[in-house]
């Protein structure tokens, strides 16, 4: 067996988590309507209404066309919607709708939902230990981990 890639690696490991955490979500999202991600999107404009799109892309770590395509469905559905900026007519803006803004209590509770769910068996410190170390290992890839040291 090739040294990392066994089932009880860190790699295999932290995979097999994120492949559940996610599935765990879809289930959870599409009981309100939505896809993986898009509540991102929603909670991001609940923030800051009226981001651009280069600005959403930013936020959630993700190429703009990626962006592009989430909220042209987003704003099929009757999510969101998509004005021209009064500064720069190349520009849009992004803004919840009504219907958007209504979904915001049932994600937050799908949230701590699935928090309860993924932290499920861990003592207040263990789950605190984690998220710091979530974070930090979040931060150095986000930052370039393929230049390893």
């Amino acid at each position: 067996m090739v040294e990392g890639c066994d089932t009880g690696s860190l790699n295999y490991l932290i995979i097999q988590v994120a492949r559940a955490h996610r599935a765990l979500a879809a289930e959870l999202l599409e009981q309100l309507g939505l896809h993986p991600g898009q509540e991102f999107i929603l909670l991001n404009l609940y923030e800051q209404d009226g981001l651009n799109q280069s600005q959403l892309a930013e936020r959630l770590v993700v190429q703009p066309p990626t962006v592009t395509k989430m909220l042209q469905r987003m704003e099929a559905t009757g999510l969101l919607e998509r004005r021209s900026s009064p500064q720069d007519s190349r520009v849009w803006l992004v803004y919840l709708s009504e219907k958007g803004r209504a979904l915001m209590p049932r994600i937050h509770q799908a949230w701590i939902e699935l928090e309860t769910c993924t932290s499920q068996g861990l003592s207040v410190e263990e789950k605190e230990q984690l998220e710091v170390l979530l974070g930090k290992v979040r931060t150095h890839l986000v930052a370039g981990g393929s230049q390893c040291d």
